[in-house]
Order: structure tokens, then sequence, then C-alpha cells
């Protein structure tokens, strides 16, 4: 298995760490790793979020595990020195548009979350971003200073029938593989890439007459998010959208250290990351939670490489290691044992037996 490991910046070196101290307890002979830098990492050391010899690797490899991209202050420099560029470039370059955040509650995690125990007890929810397009790329973009003389920043919500169609095609052929329902999220009364969004996503939904359709406003799926998440199967949605909606849905579950992902184009090649960022202010405390990541490598597995026991071994082991009582600071509940990055870490791979 080539795995090109990215581990970026801040705590995304602390839990790919772990990540990969877990895939060579599940499957020791069988890993090919290589790692590079990206990010601020590899501004760093190339002058460029995504060095050449990073995004190389990349296409040599079958997957990427990666871990987080970003530091204070990142917004405001030079926009192509910016290190969350390389990860959007990476996507792009890839060809990465299907962007898979579950949202799955552990029953050991049930009273870490900020919603009611009845609301979100059994909670096993697909988030389906759209990754490719809308006004994280649209053209034109910028910040100019306009006839008036007054400075203005504009970005371009922009979506084609095409990148709308294919994604809408992930989504209902993931539901037939779960409860068979589809709820597409979009702001078709105000915008009209919406409205395109809205009529495309029922059209290739006539071809999916065994998965139900629903269609919801971004406000209204946001509301209904919080007031009875356990409706929602999956929902799929336009980038910008995907990108709000899945870090909330993170408290349904405890963390946002609990949420995985899987960013896929049209094979078995995908980019396997934690949902968060790099949270700087614990970078290098041996604070962060690492089970995002671990669970991400565990996707890296059943997803682009069909070990679909090894990975249901590392989620058992996740479970186990949260069984025994064991919390990073950001999901501690009372009566339970707190423990770093690396000990969490150590814990799963000892589960994994």
């Amino acid at each position: 298995m080539k795995i090109a490991v990215l581990p970026g910046d801040g705590i995304g070196r602390e839990v790919t760490a772990q990540a990969v101290k877990v895939l060579k307890a599940t499957l020791p002979s069988k890993l090919e790793l290589t790692e590079a830098p990206v990010g601020q990492a590899g501004v760093d050391a190339a002058g460029v979020p995504l060095p050449p010899a990073t995004l190389e690797l990349a296409r040599r490899s079958e997957a990427i595990l990666f871990g987080a991209v970003g530091g204070p202050g990142d917004e405001s420099g030079p926009r192509d020195k910016r290190p969350g560029l390389g990860l959007l470039r990476l996507r792009r370059e890839m060809g990465l548009f299907a962007n898979f955040r579950p949202a799955f509650l552990y029953p050991e995690l049930l009273a870490a979350s900020s919603l009611k125990p009845e609301l979100v007890e059994g909670l096993d929810l697909l988030i389906l971003r759209e990754l490719n397009g809308d006004i994280y790329y649209g053209e034109p973009r910028g910040i100019s200073v306009n006839a008036a003389g007054v400075r203005e920043g504009v970005n371009t919500m922009r979506y084609t029938e095409p990148e709308i169609e294919r994604i809408a095609h992930v989504a209902f052929r993931t539901a037939r593989g779960r409860r068979r329902k589809v709820c597409s999220v979009d702001k078709a009364n105000v915008l009209e890439t919406m409205q395109l969004w809205r009529e495309t996503v029922a059209r290739v939904g006539k071809q999916y007459p065994d998965v139900e359709l629903t269609h919801l406003f971004v406000d209204a799926a946001s509301m209904q998010l919080l007031r009875a998440p356990k409706q929602f199967d999956v929902m799929v949605m336009g980038n910008m959208f995907g990108d709000i909606l899945s870090d909330a849905a993170a408290m349904l579950t405890g963390s946002i250290g609990m949420l995985p992902s899987a960013s896929i184009g049209e094979g078995r090649f995908g980019l396997y990351e934690p949902v968060h960022g790099s949270a700087p202010d614990i970078a290098g405390r041996d604070l962060a939670n690492p089970l995002a990541a671990i669970l991400s490598a565990a996707m890296m597995l059943r997803m682009s490489f069909g070990e679909n026991e090894a990975a249901a071994r590392i989620e058992r082991a996740v479970r186990a290691a949260l069984a025994q009582g064991l919390r990073t600071a950001d999901m501690m509940q009372p009566g339970m044992k707190r423990v770093g990055c690396a000990a969490m870490g150590d814990a799963v791979a000892a589960a994994l037996g």
C-alpha cells in the first residue's frame, strides 16, 4: 500500500503520528509510507504550500494520509503562501471532488455531546460535501478598489451542471448502501447557483427511485441538524455549506476530534484527514485528540484498499479505548481518565492486540 503521509502543521503532526502508529500495528507488512511537507511546512521547506515534490509523491501514491494545515495569522499573508492553499490545490490536482464526513456517535461518548442524549443516541449520518467547485474556487475573486474609490472584496459562487450531477450520483449510490435517504442542502430561494443545484439533484434523483430525496435550505438544515439530527442519513451539499455544517455536526458526536473524513475522486484514490484544523494553540503540548486521524486511517483502508476487516479492527480498537474510560481534554467527562495524544494512540494500538 503506497501511502503519502502529509502531516502538515500544528497538531497535524501529532495526530498523524498516532494514525501511523495504529496503521503499523494493524498491517505491519503491507505498508509503504513516505512523508512529505505541506501547508506552512511546505512554505518553510520549498517556499510554497504544496511543493512540487509533495505533489509528485501524491501522484505516485495510492492514498494520502493528511494531518492539518495552517497557523496564526495565515489568512493575512500573501495569498500564494497561505498554508490552506496546499490542501485546496491538492484536492483540485488529484480530482478529489467528493468529501465524505461521517458523524457517528460512539455510545461511550453519549454524555459528551452538547445535545440531549435522546436526540443523539444511535446517531449515524453522513455529510457529503462537494470539494472542487463553489465559492472557494469561483472566479472572479479578490480585493480591489471600485469606481467609487472604495475597497471591496469579491468571491464568486459557481457550479456547472456536470459538477452537481457527479456529486449527486455519489450521494444516491452511497445512500443505497445505508438507509436510502438523501437530503440535498441548498439556498435555492436566494441564489441562482443553488437553483441550478436543486434542479440538477432532483433530476438525477429520478434515476434512483428506491432512494427518498428531500430538499432543505441551508438555514433550515442547520436548525434541523441540531433539533432532530437522527432524521438524516446522507446530506449532500456544496463546498461552503458542507464546510460549515460538518463542523456543526461535530458537536453531535462529543468533539470535533472524533470526525474523520475521506476525499475521493472517480477511482479509489483518496485523501484522508481529520475534520479538525491545526489548532496551533495546543500544538506540541500532547493535548490533541488523535481519534479522528486514526478513524481517517480506517476509512482509508476500507475505501482505497478494500481492507474492510482491518478497518473494522481499528474502529473496534477506538471503541475499546473509550470503553476503558480514556479521554483527551476535548471530550473529558467526570469519572473518566484524562490522557494525552500519544497515550490515546498507544491505547488504540494496544487494543488491536
